[in-house]
């Protein structure tokens, strides 16, 4: 029941800048979605973003996307409120394994042959937050969901532009499955113990 951070991945959807000014405590989620790319980052979990038809509601601010790019992360520009919609779970999930090519491995006796790779399971754990927290990233939620994802929604780096959408929005997505944490939960349980080798880089992130 605990966040593993080598099995998660972050999806960040839509802290656009034209969205953003009208965002109910916009300041405070804007840094926690950097705090949560700059943990993923040093975490080396996996980071994607979302654009909601970015030619109308402009890119991520500055600050998420810096952090963005900064873990490597790549950002999905979308049309449909889902992200999961327009091939964001195509982006969370491992490639497919070619199957080999040439040769007569099939001839040879069976002692000779070698075993078939194991299929890789992919990160199955996405840790998600984003705006507006009753559209877009509660519908891409649930689509992940019922791809078969675990999803956990992070509430603090999550909102609208009313709370009262936004707490309906945490309402809805528990009670189809999503687990609702904040940043420093996700902090400590992608770390563990304060033995941790990034324990103090971490920890200045949620200080």
């Amino acid at each position: 029941m605990l966040l593993d951070a080598d099995d998660s991945q972050l999806v960040l959807v839509d802290y656009q800048t034209r969205l953003m000014p009208v965002i109910f405590e916009n300041e405070l989620v804007i840094a926690n979605a950097v705090r949560l790319a700059r943990m993923a980052q040093a975490l080396a979990v996996p980071v994607w973003a979302s654009a909601q038809n970015p030619d109308k509601l402009g890119p991520n601010v500055p600050a998420v996307q810096a952090a963005i790019e900064a873990a490597g992360g790549k950002t999905l520009s979308k049309m449909h409120f889902s992200a999961a919609a327009e091939g964001l779970g195509e982006w969370l999930r491992p490639p497919v394994r070619k199957a080999p090519t040439g040769g007569n491995a099939r001839s040879l006796p069976k002692h000779f042959q070698k075993p078939a790779p194991e299929e890789d399971a992919g990160r199955s754990t996405i840790v998600i937050a984003g705006c507006e927290a009753h559209v877009c990233l509660m519908q891409t939620a649930l689509e992940l969901l019922e791809e078969e994802f675990e999803v956990w929604v992070v509430t603090d780096a999550c909102s609208s532009r009313s709370e009262r959408n936004r707490d309906a929005a945490f309402d809805r997505l528990a009670g189809n499955g999503a687990e609702l944490v904040t940043t420093e939960m996700v902090a400590f349980e992608w770390l563990r113990t304060a033995e941790h080798p990034d324990f103090k880089e971490i920890l200045a992130q949620v200080k």
